[in-house]
């Protein structure tokens, strides 16, 4: 039996269960699975952490793979880059390091959700020959997401990414404005304990700032010289089997973002977190769609 929100397993990796140094950066992730099992890669987004999967990795774990999800960079305990490469060629790259400092081979798969979706466009197009199956929720491929985003309705749900632009967005935005954008983005579902775990990695002026690094460098403000090819693959569609996942009340993306994509799945009664507010459904989905780890 698959846990449910009522029943939260036993958090793990406190501290870190694992840290590995790839593009610069020391990485901390949590893993659960035989070591030796395929890899599958879990990306997290904002305003998150690895904790997100923590339904999930069990899941995966227990179906033979080696389950794995690294806070991306900027968010503790992983390192601020000390060159500000702050930007979704940077997770491109910091995925595809990932899978190889890990051992990971071709039957491996990547699971992304939010930022981390925009990270594994990127990483499977890029290295198509790592990633066998490609598994994104909450943020569709570029190509959706651009015939849509600019609608009057989702521009409306997108004001954080314009306000994060402004000056001012360091000295507002910190732990309870994080709160108030799950209860907008996720409505009716209690964020308490993912609130208080998402302390850990943005609890800090430095995380924070670095967590809203990402939306400023969408704007370019970033400096990407060694990263094009990423940027570049970031903005295309893997060829991978792909599953996409979507909450049918997400306050911060649209369903009908979801009805623009053939094959992509609603998932009823979530909002933008659904793998922690319908985990029993999404685990299914997604073991479903990648299948066991081990013969």
């Amino acid at each position: 039996m698959h846990a449910s929100a009522r029943e939260t397993p036993r958090l793990r990796g406190i501290p870190p269960l694992g840290q590995i140094n790839v593009n610069g950066i020391s990485v901390a992730y949590l893993e659960e699975g035989p070591p030796d099992g395929p890899l599958a890669l879990l990306l997290h987004g904002f305003p998150d952490s690895a904790h997100t999967w923590r339904y999930l990795l069990p899941a995966l774990g227990a179906a033979g793979w080696h389950a794995v999800a690294p806070w991306m960079r900027g968010y503790a305990p992983t390192e601020i880059p000390a060159d500000g490469r702050l930007h979704t060629g940077a997770l491109v790259a910091d995925a595809n390091a990932v899978h190889d400092a890990l051992g990971g081979d071709g039957r491996a798969v990547l699971i992304g959700h939010d930022w981390g979706a925009a990270a594994t466009y990127g990483a499977a197009v890029l290295a198509p020959e790592r990633w066998a199956r490609v598994v994104t929720l909450a943020v569709p491929p570029p190509s959706v997401l651009a015939g849509g985003f600019f609608r009057y309705e989702q521009l409306r749900r997108s004001w954080y990414m314009f306000f994060f632009q402004h000056p001012l967005a360091g000295a507002a935005v910190d732990i309870e404005f994080v709160r108030g954008l799950w209860r907008d983005w996720s409505p009716g579902y209690d964020e308490t304990e993912d609130v208080a775990l998402l302390t850990e990695s943005l609890g800090s002026p430095e995380n924070m700032a670095a967590a809203l690094g990402f939306y400023k460098a969408m704007w370019g403000t970033v400096p990407s010289e060694g990263y094009e090819a990423e940027l570049a693959a970031a903005g295309m569609m893997p060829t991978q089997p792909l599953l996409y996942l979507h909450g049918r009340t997400d306050g911060c993306l649209g369903v009908e973002f979801a009805a623009a994509l053939e094959g992509a799945v609603v998932i009823e009664g979530a909002g933008h977190f659904l793998q922690v507010e319908r985990p029993d459904e999404v685990n299914e989905r997604i073991l479903a769609f990648v299948g066991p780890g081990s013969p």
